[in-house]
């Protein structure tokens, strides 16, 4: 599965950018049946959740981003959102989506970089 992260850029803190992954090479019926979520990486640190959402729209947070942002998905245009509001410096790092089907196959986008200046 081809993911493609956009989005990512230099913000101010305070700052809001909007993420967006689209899953071209999907069908919509296929699409809407992904638990799809945001991970993020920062230098020097693992790889976490920022947020899920399942395919009937459950989301989940991460502890340091809930209240912040927000995932959400149009299952016709194939795309995954995060909203990023209130921006930190600490929320620097590389943005992954991450697609996962019914079998527990799991895709990851190439990443796109979000850089928050203090």
């Amino acid at each position: 599965v081809q993911l493609q992260a956009s989005g990512g850029g230099l913000v101010q803190a305070g700052g809001c950018l909007r993420l967006s992954c689209a899953v071209p090479g999907s069908i919509t019926s296929v699409f809407s049946a992904y638990d799809l979520g945001w991970y993020r990486q920062a230098p020097g640190k693992q790889r976490e959740l920022v947020a899920t959402i399942g395919s009937g729209g459950r989301t989940e947070y991460g502890n340091s981003v809930r209240g912040r942002f927000t995932i959400s998905k149009d299952n016709s245009r194939k795309k995954v959102y995060l909203q990023m509001d209130s921006l930190k410096p600490e929320d620097t790092a590389i943005y992954y989506c991450n697609t996962n089907d019914s079998r527990g196959r799991s895709s990851w986008g190439q990443g796109t970089l979000v850089t928050v200046s203090s």
